[in-house]
């Protein structure tokens, strides 16, 4: 029983593919349906927004209820700790003005400190110092 379930398997999966391998390609969008699909996507955008404000709203409203409730019975309940998440980081920088223009920023060189350049000196040959094996 168990090999005729592998033998439907594997048949209806070569079909399905054997049908999606045949469809013909998408035909190119023209500039009528591109101003529709980004007509679509500014109304999905708005009203994923409003969505989502309705919904803090919805929640605050819910957070206020039951703090009345809570004071209403003599309880007492203390503040949220919760934190809202940070919006994610800027995926790419944005150039400076004079870089936008051409110009390159000047880089600083690195500095030692030069009111004691011998500590310095000393220092860098003690990190790199082996120990010496005790004798006896």
């Amino acid at each position: 029983m168990k090999l005729n379930h592998w033998v439907v398997l594997v048949l209806g999966s070569t079909l399905t593919a054997l049908a999606i391998a045949k469809l013909p390609p998408p035909a190119p969008m023209n500039d009528e349906q591109k101003a529709k699909a980004e007509e679509t996507k500014a109304k999905a955008a708005e009203t994923a927004k409003k969505a989502a404000a309705d919904e803090l709203r919805y929640q605050d409203r819910a957070a206020d209820r039951y703090f009345k409730e809570m004071k209403a019975a003599g309880k007492t309940v203390p503040p949220s700790s919760w934190v809202p998440p940070a919006p994610p980081p800027v995926a790419a920088a944005q150039p400076s003005s004079s870089e936008s223009l051409g110009q390159k920023q000047a880089v600083a060189p690195k500095t030692q400190d030069t009111a004691n350049p011998g500590a310095a000196k000393a220092n860098s040959g003690a990190t790199n110092a082996k120990p010496t094996p005790a004798k006896g």
